[in-house]
């Protein structure tokens, strides 16, 4: 399904609709932006994945890649610079200043605006985390532009608009939405949905330092103080390399501890879909899907899961998935690379013991001999 960005005025019309010439102006936007999202010192991977979907749009575009760098003075944002020029971008546009230390909508929103109006580029990326979130809304509301949330697919067009492609309707359909009435296109990307680029060292090229326009008295939001939210003990889905995964096909909460086996005798992650979650069996942080981690692991395999779309959208970026299910008509069979039509509860112990066995020590030293 495409449709037009509720964001924009209606002549903004999906790929199929009869498209307007785009005003002459938008001439002047050019340029794939990406926000380098640094927070207490480390940027967030997804800056990296999407400096490398950038890469694309802008190779496409026969523009230059930027990314958007904005901390406090120090080593940590220096690093982030360099960072970003080791992923792929061409340039980047640096404000730096002591209030840029910790987020706070009011001043990171004043830098990334004065940014755009002052360097105009074509598209703006941001990931779809807490951070990135609040700051995409922000700087479209401020800049009075269109922005696009939680996309799953990115592509542009000869005449360099921007089609940023969702889920809509609960996740049972895919809608491409397109700004065509208003410059930055803005789309935000949850981690884990575009692939991570290589990194390549290389010198670091042209930094464009733009001045904080705001002061400390202009900003209402103040910092008191940080708390650790306790991540340290949370589900680290979105970056395992292996993942196990149960659904409503187990049955009952208790044969989630056949999941759980299963991972352990692995090494992996272990997970749920959203049904799950909605009936307490596993908290939020272990959800996977539109709804809850998009996860890119070399392994996936699945008990017990229909594999509707909105669980699709947040796997379907796995190496290998292995889906195991009753049914054989469940629509997980349809994307699986391997599928196993089985009773998960009667499997999954015999294959949890067989991984066991297998990568027992003893085991391993049968085999090495």
């Amino acid at each position: 399904m495409l449709t037009a960005n509720r964001e924009s005025p209606p002549a903004a019309v999906g790929r199929g609709g009869m498209k307007k010439e785009l005003p002459e102006h938008f001439k002047d936007y050019r340029q794939v932006w990406v926000f380098i999202e640094m927070e207490r010192g480390q940027v967030h991977p997804v800056s990296f994945e999407l400096l490398g979907k950038g890469r694309e749009l802008a190779n496409k575009l026969g523009v230059e890649l930027a990314g958007v760098m904005l901390g406090p003075p120090g080593e940590a944002t220096r690093s982030a610079v360099a960072e970003a020029f080791a992923y792929g971008a061409d340039l980047v546009y640096l404000v730096k200043a002591p209030l840029l230390t910790d987020y706070r909508n009011e001043p990171f929103t004043k830098a990334m605006t004065d940014l755009v109006n002052g360097y105009k580029p074509s598209i703006l990326l941001l990931g779809a985390t807490t951070l990135g979130r609040d700051l995409a809304g922000s700087v479209a509301t401020t800049l009075l532009t269109g922005l696009t949330a939680d996309c799953t697919e990115l592509d542009v067009d000869s005449d360099g608009s921007l089609a940023a492609t969702r889920p809509t309707f609960g996740g049972s359909l895919l809608c491409t939405i397109y700004t065509l009435n208003y410059r930055p296109q803005i789309a935000t990307v949850r981690p884990r949905v575009m692939a991570m680029p290589p990194r390549t060292d290389k010198p670091v090229g042209l930094v464009i330092e733009h001045k904080l326009s705001i002061i400390e008295e202009e900003i209402i939001t103040k910092i008191l103080g940080f708390l650790p939210d306790g991540q340290s003990a949370k589900a680290n889905l979105a970056y395992a390399d292996v993942v196990v995964a149960g659904g409503l096909g187990l049955g009952a909460a208790e044969n989630l501890q056949l999941v759980k086996n299963l991972a352990r005798a692995i090494g992996a992650e272990y997970g749920c879909s959203r049904p799950l979650v909605q009936k307490g069996w596993m908290p939020p942080d272990r959800q996977i899907g539109q709804t809850g981690k998009t996860i890119r692991p070399k392994l996936y395999i699945t008990a017990g899961i229909s594999g509707a779309i909105q669980h699709r959208v947040g796997v379907e970026g796995a190496d290998l998935i292995v889906a195991i299910n009753t049914d054989p008509n469940a629509p997980i069979f349809d994307f699986a690379h391997l599928g196993i039509v089985a009773d998960a509860i009667r499997f999954l112990p015999a294959l949890t013991e067989a991984f066991t066995r297998r990568l027992s020590p003893h085991s391993r030293d049968k085999l090495a001999s």
